[in-house]
């Protein structure tokens, strides 16, 4: 079996499905709970720009580790020096010339 779990707005649907089942099976589910037709629903695919969260934990001794998922971290700002300069030439390169 497969969990899911259908956001849409403050919505949250948690339905669990067979591995081998169709999108038009998982919308007739949706349908069953928010009585709104299989052709007026679009059900968000996993992507590379886009992929869909699975957590991982592991076996230690007879139990598994309590799942923790953390944030991607955001970098870090660049220095100034690394900073792409404006397209026009500096001061500097003016007096070289």
């Amino acid at each position: 079996d497969m969990f899911l779990m259908i956001w849409r707005h403050k919505t949250t649907i948690f339905m669990d499905a067979k591995q081998s089942s169709t999108v038009f099976e998982l919308k007739r589910i949706v349908k069953g709970i928010l009585n709104l037709p299989p052709d007026e629903q679009r059900l968000q695919t996993a992507r590379p720009q886009a992929p869909a969260t699975v957590g991982l934990a592991f076996q230690a001794d007879d139990t598994f580790e309590t799942l923790c998922i953390e944030p991607f971290s955001n970098p870090s700002k660049l220095p100034d020096v690394m900073k792409p300069q404006d397209s026009g030439s500096s001061a500097n390169e003016q007096a070289m010339q």
